[in-house]
């Protein structure tokens, strides 16, 4: 559908003088967002693998106007800050635009007056989603896709001096069926801040009459060539195409031929691309008729190579240089608090990366996301693996499991922006896999779209669905698993993945989006979170050498909005686990970890460490110092008999050292029981109803019960409702001996253990099925107990398991239970 653009928009002219901007006001902000002003944003080169050297950049203040769908503005509302998408804090704006309304900019730009005898492309990096186009009162172009880059020629519409560009957007969001990712109008969850209009640089850049569009560098490493395939706009025949491979500025090869056809350029000797040595040749490519050079542009390639095969143990693999390593690294959903979808600078993209390689991953999963075409160039450079997923959509099935789509529109919208993302992506050497279904959103025909991918690029393998409704196709098979890994064993034809697990996190106050965060596990602290983090990892290491495990992606690099399971506060100010001692579990190296079941103690306890490997020992002190390769050497448990931090550290023949864990233990005293006379068998259950959704656990006390009564066991099932419910568990329980007891909780929604009226175990909030646990000294008789658990929307479960001394871990039984 075409818009006309009225005359009076088409006349309005951009503010002048000083530019009054600021961000707008965000619950959380970056370390770079103070380096983002009108003057100064975004202003690297967009296109890395197709580089010319004349360009204009149009980030910067735009005016901007929100009207209805089928309206245009008669004068604008202010300024918006280009690239960044109205609803973020640094658009300047933080607006959410809505499906029924659409976004107008208007832009006052000057050509240069050298361009005058060339063609003048305009180019938006990602507009999200309908994008309409107009110079001048002329309109020059209209595009669908939020993710991939497009451009238009401008040139017949340019006029003599100020040239007035007019850009109109309109974005369904979740209310349509296009490729959209995790965006969402109402966030929460999963699901994060929606993002409409331009996020992408907007550029300028002349080319000649007859110039060089695009390139495909296809590397073969077995036969040590490089085959090259320039297109162009060239239509009389008499051009031609001349490529010259570099290294370190050394010639290597030199081809030409005509543009389409495929140019081999010999590459002896390949110094292959990896994680270890992300090696790049330079590529110069130019465009010659009658033997002058009428167009140039320069590139890079990388020499390697992505494949299945089997290794000296029989598993199927992924390879990378006809070799199998190990794949782990992050999922990364490239947000941020102060842009969303847009990085604030460059150089915070690129902070991401460098932790990503300072914790000693080699690879990512850039999910249901699509970035700006410098963010793979970084990763071609620093030597990071991508795994790239295709945006999902919201495309309707005919029936539940059905892979058969009801929205040929839908479908066909879909096909077309998957087929766009691998031929802007395909040269990337740092790009090794295309995913494009996540979990099942939006999947169908995936047969047919695995060899649409593959017919687009021959060249990677193809996930054809990450996780969940699997159709036994492509080169791998995904599961994922939370927070715990439970890794796939490879079958015939297709490599074992663990497309995702964990999600282990805590909250940091003063560096979380809302007040309330949840993650799949979370923590108390930095300890026990690392120590998880190390037992997740000695599981893929053990499946990755034993179980024919090829790769594996953790959830994930930084806390997005309210999910807090990020390695990274989502201001990046924060590493909740330390980069080292994720590079060090990578390489097999984990601090020690003691034995005892409880940090608390009644007369004395004995610290026993997990025995190590051979080759390691552990060295420890008692005294709160670093232990070094001259402290105490542990070689069997030692008693203390008062309150101890002790400081452990493993070291290796080979001089390696791990991180160094601390344990405190607490000497206390046991409660004593409390008075209790008449009772009887169950605790007392009060149930209690609401007509909205509670987020946390309500002050039951100031309620009133819909109903009452005797429990002789702690269940979810024993209220009337699935929902919006709450319930409390009041009396004692008639502990049989003196000693320490641990309570372990597990709920979906939220849920609290108080024993003699202190807390136990906190579970509280909105999430999903998780064990919290705590300890207690008690001595032996009557204690009280209270339980107090809310049931929200979706899945539910309650139960309490207990242990100590002389008892494993199990439920409490009911002869255990009284009330007054």
């Amino acid at each position: 559908m075409r818009y006309s653009l009225p005359l009076a928009l088409a006349a309005l002219a951009a503010c002048g003088g000083e530019p009054d901007w600021r961000p707008a006001q965000s619950p959380l902000t970056t370390r770079w967002t103070e380096d983002v002003s009108p003057s100064h944003v975004r202003s690297e080169y967009p296109r890395p693998m197709l580089r010319r050297d004349e360009w204009v950049n149009l980030n910067g203040l735009w005016q901007y106007a929100v009207t209805a769908r089928d309206s245009s503005p008669e004068t604008y509302q202010g300024q918006i800050l280009v690239p960044f998408p109205i609803e973020s804090a640094l658009s300047g704006v933080a607006d959410t635009a809505g499906p029924e309304r659409r976004l107008w900019y208007s832009k006052e730009f000057e050509v240069p007056r050298s361009w005058s005898d060339r063609r003048v492309l305009l180019h938006f990096e990602a507009v999200d989603w309908e994008t309409h186009v107009w110079l001048n009162g002329q309109e020059v172009g209209g595009h669908r896709g939020g993710y991939d880059p497009f451009a238009f020629d401008i040139t017949d519409a340019l006029r003599d001096g100020t040239q007035q560009l007019t850009v109109a957007v309109w974005d369904p969001t979740n209310a349509g069926t296009q490729p959209r990712g995790k965006q969402v109008r109402e966030p929460g969850g999963i699901f994060y801040t929606s993002v409409t209009g331009i996020w992408g640089t907007v550029w300028l850049e002349p080319v000649p009459e007859v110039a060089i569009q695009d390139y495909r560098a296809v590397p073969d490493i077995d036969e040590h060539r490089l085959t090259v395939i320039v297109e162009t706009d060239a239509t009389n025949g008499d051009e031609l195409i001349e490529v010259t491979a570099f290294a370190d500025g050394s010639v290597v090869a030199r081809a030409d031929g005509a543009p389409g056809e495929s140019l081999e350029l010999p590459v002896p000797q390949s110094r292959l691309w990896s994680p270890d040595d992300p090696f790049l040749y330079d590529l110069d490519i130019r465009l010659l008729y009658e033997g002058q050079p009428i167009d140039s542009a320069r590139g890079y390639f990388g020499m390697r190579k992505v494949s299945i095969g089997e290794d000296e143990r029989g598993f199927l693999r992924l390879l990378l240089n006809n070799e199998f390593v190990f794949q782990s690294g992050p999922l990364d959903q490239g947000y941020w608090p102060d842009g969303l979808y847009t990085a604030p600078t460059e150089e915070a993209l690129a902070y991401d990366l460098e932790m990503i390689k300072a914790m000693g991953f080699n690879m990512l999963r850039k999910h249901v996301k699509v970035e700006p075409r410098t963010f793979y160039s970084l990763c071609d450079r620093m030597g990071i693996l991508v795994w790239q997923d295709m945006p999902n959509a919201d495309i309707p099935l005919q029936s539940p499991g059905s892979d058969v789509p009801a929205d040929s529109a839908a479908t066909s919208q879909f096909e077309t922006e998957l087929r766009r993302l691998v031929e802007t992506h395909r040269n990337h050497p740092s790009i090794v896999m295309w995913v494009p279904f996540n979990e099942g959103w939006g999947q169908y025909d995936s047969e047919r779209i695995i060899e649409l991918v593959r017919e687009t690029d021959p060249t990677r393998l193809v996930n054809h669905a990450s996780g969940w409704y699997d159709r036994g196709f492509g080169d791998v098979i995904d599961l994922h698993s939370y927070p715990a890994p439970r890794p796939p064993e490879p079958e015939a034809g297709r490599a074992a993945v663990l497309g995702e697990y964990g999600g282990l996190g805590f909250n940091v106050p003063g560096h979380t989006w809302t007040e309330e965060g949840w993650g799949y596990a979370l923590f108390p602290d930095r300890e026990s979170m690392t120590q998880r983090f190390e037992d997740y990892m000695e599981t893929l290491l053990a499946a990755a050498r034993d179980g024919g495990l090829s790769a594996a992606v953790y959830t994930q690099i930084t806390d997005i909005e309210t999910e807090n399971n990020g390695l990274l506060t989502y201001d990046r100010e924060i590493a909740k686990i330390e980069p080292e001692a994720i590079a060090l579990a990578h390489r097999g190296v984990f601090a020690p970890r003691v034995t005892n079941r409880a940090s608390i103690f009644i007369d004395e306890a004995i610290v026993e460490f997990r025995p190590s490997a051979p080759g390691e020992l552990i060295r420890y002190t008692t005294d709160g110092r670093y232990p070094t390769e001259r402290s105490l050497r542990y070689d069997s448990g030692f008693t203390i008999s008062e309150s101890t931090i002790v400081k452990a550290r493993l070291f290796r023949e080979d001089g390696t050292a791990s991180r160094v864990s601390t344990f405190s233990f607490e000497k206390t005293q046991p409660r004593p029981p409390v008075p209790v006379h008449e009772t009887a068998p169950g605790l007392r259950l009060d149930t209690f109803e609401s007509d909205s959704l509670w987020r946390r656990l309500p002050d039951f006390g100031a309620l009133t019960p819909a109903s009452t009564a005797i429990a002789l066991r702690v269940d979810h099932r024993l209220g009337d409702r699935d929902e919006y419910f709450g319930l409390r568990f009041e009396g004692y329980i008639d502990v049989p001996q003196t000693g320490v007891y641990g309570f372990y909780l597990t709920s979906d929604d939220g849920s609290r253990l108080l024993i003699d009226g202190q807390v136990v175990a906190d579970n509280d909030g909105i999430h999903g099925a998780r064990e919290r646990s705590g300890f207690v000294a008690l001595e032996a008789g009557t204690h009280s107990l209270e339980l107090q658990f809310f049931q929200g929307a979706g899945g539910v479960s309650l139960t309490l398991a207990f242990d100590g001394p002389g008892i494993d871990k199990r439920g409490i039984p009911a002869e255990m239970l009284f009330h007054d």
